[in-house]
């Protein structure tokens, strides 16, 4: 039987947040050695490159700031990803900042619905309206669910790209005032860090499944920050009292024992802040976990 194929897409974008240095985030996982390990354990392993991003300092910002710049790449990402899905190849896409979600999540569900889990600390829920920052990594997974800048609702297709009963986030433990109120009335289903702590992963990752039975794809997009930063500590948005590594790479084991992967984002690592590339080497693995790879 021939080897199923990963397509690694990188996607160098800091524009939807303040911190610099997230651009550098697929360089480190390519160095940390995603495609050998990959590989590894059984996948023919095609790299894409990088979508072309523009240069953040050459942005003219007067009007809309940087968010038509954010809605440009994610429209490249779209194609990229609905391409992927069409040739019956798994993307593995490596931010960038988690607004490259609106390009990915967007284009892998252009031929269908998918399930989503997203792994974050932080909700992603903003709208331009209820955001403290302004950053539009905050505000992906409302504009897949339709709410917010027109720009970033309409990339691919016009419309939401995501139903509410279609989506779990876990991890959750850092939320605005007014993100947490939209999050409470959206119908996604929702775990927080608390929810870890009291029910453990194991119970977690299965009602998780059990929330997306309904959908024969699953599309994981994972923020590194959802890990504890004594874990990861390569990230802009650092919170104390996220996961564990075992926790994490759990929570990997059980989805992929679904056989329902169908694509990856790994979003939000920042280099210039990490210790010896610790934090893109730890994502490979959840990746690689994420892809089959099993103790025994």
């Amino acid at each position: 039987m021939a080897a199923k194929i990963v397509r690694i897409i990188g996607i160098p974008i800091d524009l939807g947040q303040n911190q610099r240095g997230v651009d550098m985030g697929p360089a480190a996982i390519r160095y940390a050695g995603l495609a050998a390990r990959l590989k590894r354990i059984g996948y023919q392993v095609q790299d894409a490159g990088n979508i072309m991003v523009p240069v953040r300092d050459a942005i003219d910002r007067s009007g809309r700031g940087f968010i038509p710049a954010i809605a440009q790449v994610c429209n490249a990402v779209y194609l990229a990803a609905s391409q992927a899905m069409s040739e019956g190849v798994i993307p593995v896409f490596l931010g960038g900042d988690h607004s490259v979600a609106i390009g990915t999540i967007g284009g892998v569900t252009a031929s269908g619905p998918c399930g989503l889990i997203w792994i974050d600390a932080h909700g992603d829920f903003n709208t331009l309206e209820s955001s403290s920052s302004g950053n539009v990594h905050g505000m992906p997974l409302a504009a897949l669910l339709g709410e917010g800048a027109p720009e970033l609702i309409s990339v691919g297709r016009s419309g939401a790209k995501l139903s509410a009963q279609n989506v779990v986030l876990v991890g959750l433990r850092d939320l605005d005032a007014k993100e947490k109120e939209r999050l409470k009335k959206s119908g996604m289903l929702l775990f927080t860090m608390r929810d870890v702590d009291e029910q453990g992963m194991g119970q977690v990752a299965r009602a998780a499944l059990e929330w997306l039975d309904h959908c024969e794809h699953i599309h994981v997009s994972l923020d590194v920050d959802a890990l504890d930063p004594n874990e990861a500590p390569g990230v802009g948005t650092p919170v104390p009292g996220g996961l564990s590594y075992r926790e994490a790479q759990l929570l990997m084991e059980i989805i992929a024992d679904s056989q329902r992967l169908s694509s990856l984002d790994i979003v939000e690592i920042n280099p210039i802040l990490d210790q010896q590339n610790r934090t893109a080497e730890v994502a490979v693995e959840l990746a690689a976990s994420l892809l089959g790879k099993s103790i025994l």
